[in-house]
């Protein structure tokens, strides 16, 4: 295994996120209990859970899954997908799979680290920027004039983490046509799709718009189940799925069989659950709205157009790294500054900080802020 850097925002996390107060940062919706889940399974599901088997699994993951995500989509069938044990063993087998040395890459920043650093620790990589002056837009030109003749990989994510930025339906189309016309796997990162604001500003999914784009997703962010621990690659390219599950032998072989199963129902529930969380982050957010309205000198706000962070910017003197440290420390108040979203591929804003807003009742996180800050005065 190549030597990969330190996970700066998992390392972050170890520290603070089980031991912080108020956790104001969180990438996922509010999550459900296991009793929650359940009420929404059809009798066979149910019975299907209370009578499992302890067993091994498919590598390529549980065949009623497949078929419940296929279904998600409009052109995949069950053969078109396979799961893994979250999205970050999916990315990572994924860019393993894709990428060697003597390749070139192309990733959006800012992003999961992820996203980042796997193909980093195999091939050159070359980043384009969202550009926060311009709404977080993406630059397609630039996208286009990063291309090598090698380029084997264009690596996106949208709704992005931490900016939420969602970009329009006809430059996610124009890119995957560009990629295409090229050779190109694009790797779409869609695991907060389903979290946009206004549901019309849904991009297509990329497996659906190419038989080369690789599309992920997870059972983690949009639909707030990160402990059932499944993700999927979608990919109408089956022989480059058949190479993802030889790398899977090397990893996590299969996935655990009572989580597949909840997977199941989650998905056969995805409309009701989603409307539960957008309903949620709508309600969250007006509140998220007031309280940086009372510090306008201290915070430029933005609600994100999808998912459920986004990523203010910070306007104190003292700057956001100490800012976030000193607010942790003393208000027990979580959130991930711009360190953690540092990207050695492009320049990235350093007065940036993520908030999160999927999680229930936020009002007692932005109650201890609030008085922390107004104590600061």
């Amino acid at each position: 295994m190549t030597r990969l850097p330190d996970f700066r925002l998992e390392t972050h996390f170890s520290r603070w996120e089980f031991t912080a107060r108020h956790h104001l940062t969180a990438s996922d919706v509010q999550t459900m209990t296991l009793g929650e889940l359940l009420a929404l399974a059809d009798d066979e599901d149910r019975a299907a859970f209370e009578n499992l088997p302890l067993g091994y699994t498919e590598t390529f993951g549980d065949p009623a899954l497949r078929e419940v995500i296929a279904a998600t989509y409009e052109r995949a069938e069950a053969a078109d997908v396979i799961c893994f044990a979250g999205a970050e063993e999916a990315l990572y087998l994924a860019m393993n799979v894709l990428l060697d040395a003597g390749d070139h890459a192309v990733v959006v920043t800012p992003n999961y680290q992820a996203a980042e650093t796997v193909p980093l620790a195999l091939c050159e990589v070359t980043g384009v920027a969202l550009d926060p002056d311009r709404d977080w837009a993406l630059d397609l030109d630039a996208v286009r004039a990063a291309l090598r003749p090698n380029t084997r990989v264009v690596s996106v994510n949208f709704p992005n983490n931490p900016t939420g930025k969602v970009i329009p339906a006809a430059e996610f189309t124009e890119l995957v046509r560009l990629c295409d016309e090229r050779g190109i796997h694009l790797f779409s990162d869609e695991v907060y799709r389903g979290l946009e604001r206004d549901p019309a500003r849904a991009l297509p999914q990329a497996a659906d718009l190419s038989d080369r784009a690789l599309s992920l997703n997870v059972t983690s962010k949009a639909l707030g189940l990160p402990g059932l621990r499944i993700g999927w690659i979608t990919c109408r390219d089956r022989e480059l799925l058949s190479r993802l599950e030889r790398a899977k032998h090397y990893t996590t072989i299969c996935n655990s069989a009572p989580s597949e199963v909840l997977a199941r129902i989650a998905l056969k529930a995805r409309t009701t659950i989603l409307e539960r969380n957008r309903s949620l982050i709508a309600r969250n957010l007006p509140l998220f709205e007031e309280f940086f309205a009372e510090f306008p000198d201290l915070f430029d706000w933005r609600a994100p157009d999808g998912g459920c962070v986004a990523y203010p910017r910070y306007l104190g003197p003292d700057g956001v790294e100490e800012f976030c440290t000193r607010l942790v420390e003393e208000a027990g108040v979580l959130l991930l500054p711009a360190s953690i979203y540092h990207s050695d591929l492009t320049p990235t804003p350093t007065d940036r900080f993520r908030i999160g807003v999927g999680r229930a009742e936020p009002e007692a996180g932005l109650t201890a802020f609030r008085t922390w800050l107004k104590a600061r005065r």
